[in-house]
């Protein structure tokens, strides 16, 4: 499969997806963390190529609840929603779009996400994320495990909090990447 994995800097998708052999590239403003293929720049300037497989993890910052004392009613939370609805409206094939608890419910995508937790696929914490998914199945957990530690939340300040809190979970990565692959 040709899979493009959107707004993802830390590769941690794409390499789930390559480790099966798939032909996987990242995309994000961002270069890559683990050098993997990847195209820096706007997501939808390649959003149209020929992809088998959209996954798309849209900044959350202006649009999940944990900003709600910040953003409820600005126009950054206006633009967070639109960008995700642009995503959901211009790819028309297999879509999944992850993004934390937030505004999306109300936006006007026409479905409503599956929430998975990282205890769910092997890691001891919590962190509710909602997957919005198009032609794909829901998320199996394949690895239930004790512990419900808050670590993301309890994150202390630093120039790397941002984007050590939207990484994703090398567990749920290998769910998305064994479970998508058909």
């Amino acid at each position: 499969m040709k899979i493009l994995v959107a707004c993802e800097e830390s590769q941690e998708v794409t390499a789930a997806f390559i480790a099966l052999g798939h032909d996987a590239m990242s995309c994000d403003l961002l270069p890559g963390a683990k050098g993997l293929p990847h195209y820096q720049g706007d997501m939808f300037d390649i959003l149209q190529n020929d992809w088998d497989l959209v996954i798309a993890h849209p900044p959350c910052t202006y649009i999940a609840v944990s900003g709600n004392r910040w953003y409820v009613g600005t126009p950054e939370r206006k633009q967070g929603v639109e960008f995700v609805e642009r995503i959901w409206f211009e790819w028309g094939g297999k879509l999944c779009i992850e993004n934390p608890v937030g505004v999306l419910t109300k936006s006007r995508i026409p479905v409503s996400p599956q929430y998975i937790q990282p205890w769910q696929f092997g890691h001891g914490e919590t962190k509710k994320t909602g997957l919005w998914l198009r032609g794909l199945p829901e998320l199996v957990p394949t690895n239930i495990v004790d512990g419900r530690e808050q670590r993301i939340w309890k994150m202390p300040p630093s120039p790397d909090r941002q984007r050590m809190r939207s990484r994703t979970y090398s567990g749920i990565a290998q769910a998305m990447a064994s479970q998508w692959s058909c």
